[in-house]
């Protein structure tokens, strides 16, 4: 094993390496990668010098997330003590179903759920668990909100037609979620959005009134809090409202930007989250740690139990329900995701996770701020947002994103809103600075100036 670990240590050199020299991996096309690596799997094993150099070749050519050329997805770049945490439960290697096999790190988790639940404004009768990903905290608090409406739906199944609703701007992963738990997808009711892409909590009610005329059971209603691609906030007091009127769940989607909460200066933009039933966060995107670490919690820790609680007496052998969290989670075995956010809370409290939160803002403030002072650009997305989306000199944001990408200058993607495509730039990259935003419209500049002016756009 040490002698692995001395391999690891090497292999972390190179990948270190790579990040300054070749921030952005040449990417091989996928008709070359099985020529171009060795991936093959066969009957005898390799020795570790020649396992090493393999590895090597395949981290020079994997994207590097944590660089500072990276603004393609909703998480990036790399905190040193959440790694730390990440790295250890490796090696501790604890499964977080019972207290007997968990141990300590139960209380970690609990404790990590119990501050968030604290910070959503919820009460005394809150809790909350790990999920697979932010689409599996949306299915739980989907599910949640089934059995709520229904009690017996666990037992005898969907019996008439439910129906829930989500806004234009959601995430996709609503719809597919509705054909998991028996919904159907055909029963998700997208509500229509303003020019910013916030819910419009008066054509909610319409399509709630008008499912109960219809004879249809509503029961969900998911509210976001950092659309995926303009990255706004949905107005949760005003839709909260109309949840209580209807006797409907309501559940905040926050994978993308629910680690506002932690900011002073940005948690009015989740005003209202305490009249929520259900909140979801990823840690690994706004607060930096590393894949996966998303929570879900919810006001109804009863409602947590019954829905994903089932009895094994092969399993739960010791200790109450409150300490064997597979009581409470979608999975059974599952790795512990939770130390990876205690122990960059731990070192940096409260007032540092704050921080992070708060230099992305800065950061798509010098974004915009630079597209807005330079006549060759146009924004279309708006302040309160971490989500910085523009064109340049007309060219068309998907043939732009995938010249950068195929010549290994920027990750960096696109998206639509309405009928406008545009180049989608995110400032939840930890490890970016002011140099790194300017170095990132420099590269553009330069690029199409070399590159794309010389051809005809198609």
């Amino acid at each position: 094993m040490q002698n692995d670990i001395a391999i690891f240590s090497e292999l972390c050199d190179v990948l270190f390496k790579e990040e300054s020299l070749q921030p952005v991996a040449q990417p091989i096309p996928t008709h070359e990668l099985y020529n171009k690596l060795d991936l093959s799997l066969n009957e005898e094993g390799i020795i570790d010098d020649e396992l090493t150099s393999n590895l090597k070749s395949i981290i020079k050519n994997t994207p590097k997330t944590a660089s500072t050329s990276f603004f393609n997805q909703l998480f990036g770049g790399r905190i040193g003590k959440a790694a730390l945490g990440d790295l250890l439960a490796v090696m501790l290697n604890n499964s977080m179903y019972t207290y007997k096999v968990a141990g300590p790190q139960v209380g970690i988790e609990k404790e990590v759920l119990h501050k968030f639940c604290e910070l959503s404004g919820y009460g005394k009768d809150a809790d909350g668990t790990f999920a697979p990903g932010g689409s599996m905290s949306n299915f739980m608090a989907m599910i949640m909100a089934r059995d709520a409406k229904k009690d017996v739906i666990r037992a005898e199944g969907i019996t008439k037609p439910m129906t829930l609703y989500t806004s234009k701007s959601s995430h996709y992963s609503i719809a597919k979620n509705a054909s998991f738990g028996g919904i159907g997808k055909n029963q998700v009711r997208l509500v229509r959005t303003n020019g910013q892409g916030k819910m419009q909590s008066s054509h909610l009610d319409e399509l709630i009134k008008e499912d109960l005329n219809n004879g249809f059971i509503p029961f969900f209603v998911n509210a976001t809090a950092g659309t995926t691609v303009l990255g706004v906030f949905d107005d949760i007091n005003a839709i909260s409202k109309i949840c209580r009127k209807h006797n409907l769940w309501l559940h905040v989607d926050g994978a993308y930007c629910g680690g506002v909460i932690f900011s002073n200066k940005y948690k009015h933009l989740v005003n209202g989250l305490e009249h929520s039933d259900s909140f979801s966060v990823n840690a690994h995107k706004m607060l930096g740690t590393p894949l996966s670490c998303s929570i879900i919690v919810t006001k109804h820790k009863a409602q947590l139990h019954h829905s994903f609680s089932n009895e094994a007496d092969y399993l739960y052998q010791t200790d109450g329900d409150d300490f064997n969290l597979g009581k409470t989670s979608l999975q059974c075995g599952r790795r512990n995701d939770a130390l990876k956010i205690w122990t960059l809370w731990k070192s940096v409290g409260s007032k540092g996770l704050e921080k992070i939160v708060n230099h992305q803002f800065e950061m798509a403030d010098v974004a915009r701020n630079y597209i807005l002072n330079n006549k060759d650009y146009a924004l279309y997305s708006f302040e309160d947002s971490i989500s910085v989306c523009f064109n340049y000199k007309d060219i068309p944001a998907r043939e732009l994103c995938t010249a950068l990408y195929k010549d290994a200058k920027l990750m960096v993607g696109y998206g639509t809103f309405g009928n406008q495509e545009f180049v989608r730039m995110v400032t939840i990259n930890s490890v970016i600075k002011k140099e790194d935003i300017l170095s990132f419209f420099n590269t553009i500049e330069t690029y199409v100036a070399e590159k794309m002016l010389k051809i005809p756009v198609s």
